[in-house]
């Protein structure tokens, strides 16, 4: 289940909301999006997964909540790790910026975090 969305990592892209199935997340004009319906998470990964910047962090935990704390998840690597373990990623929990790459969708088209 998702469990954190860092403001501090977010560059308010919006691509977590654009890629979630279950429209768990919230976008808010020059904000960080909110994470509106944590309930409705499938623990998919796709917000992990696509987030440029490792802010968010899905606990594999589906069915219960998993509090965290981001300067635990930072201490231990475990923001990005998901992409890290499926090769997305060169360094888990590692902050950069990343080139753009555009993510497709189930209709053909792709999605812009422009």
């Amino acid at each position: 289940m998702i469990e954190l969305l860092s403001d501090a990592r977010c560059i308010d892209c919006n691509l977590c909301v654009k890629v979630c199935p279950t429209n768990v997340f919230e976008a808010r004009p020059g904000e960080a999006p909110l994470i509106a319906r944590q309930e409705d998470c499938q623990t998919c990964f796709m917000c992990e997964l696509y987030c440029p910047t490792d802010a968010l962090y899905v606990s594999p935990l589906a069915e219960l909540r998993d509090p965290v704390a981001e300067e635990r998840l930072e201490q231990d690597g475990r923001l990005g790790s998901y992409a890290h373990r499926l090769g997305w990623r060169r360094e888990a929990g590692r902050h950069r910026p990343r080139p753009h790459v555009p993510v497709p969708r189930r209709d053909g088209r792709t999605v812009s975090a422009a």
